[in-house]
C-alpha cells in the first residue's frame, strides 16, 4: 500500500510541477563525469566477428525471367497505360492533337482495356462453400 502512496504522490507532484522543471528528491545525485575516449591505435582494433565471414552470407540465387506476354495482350497494355500519358503530356506541354489522333488515343484506350477484360481468367477453382467475407 506504500508504494501505491508513494506513487500516487509521484503522479501529484508531476501535475502540479507541469511545465516547470522538476526537482530531483536528492540535490547531490548527480551523473559521475564520463571518461574521455582514448585514441585507437590500429593493433588495438578487435577482429571482425568470426560468425559474420563472408562465407557464411546468403545470396540468393537468380530469379528466373519473368514470362513474355503474348504479342496482342503487350499491346492492350501499351494501349491502357500509353493512351493516356499521350493525352497528358500534350495537355501539359500545350501541343494541339489533331482531332482524329484524339479519338483514335480514346478508341485504343476503350479497346484494350476492353480486350485485357475479356481475356482475364475467370476464376474456376473457388471453393464452394466460401461465401467470402459474412458480417
Amino acid at each position: 500500500m506504500s508504494t501505491e502512496r508513494s506513487e500516487d504522490e509521484a503522479w501529484r507532484s508531476i501535475v502540479d510541477n507541469y511545465g516547470d522543471r522538476a526537482e530531483l528528491d536528492e540535490p547531490g545525485n548527480q551523473p559521475e563525469p564520463r571518461p574521455e575516449p582514448q585514441p585507437v591505435s590500429a593493433a588495438a582494433t578487435p577482429d571482425p566477428d568470426p560468425l559474420d565471414g563472408p562465407e557464411e552470407r546468403f545470396v540468393p540465387p537468380v530469379p528466373p525471367r519473368a514470362p513474355r506476354l503474348p504479342l496482342p495482350r503487350r499491346l492492350a497494355w501499351c494501349a491502357v497505360l500509353g493512351s493516356p500519358l499521350v493525352l497528358v503530356v500534350a495537355l501539359l506541354v500545350s501541343f494541339a492533337i489533331p482531332e482524329l489522333v484524339g479519338y483514335g488515343l480514346v478508341a485504343a484506350f476503350v479497346g484494350g482495356f476492353g480486350y485485357l477484360v475479356a481475356t482475364m481468367e475467370r476464376a474456376a477453382s473457388r471453393d464452394p462453400w466460401d461465401d467470402g467475407a459474412q458480417l
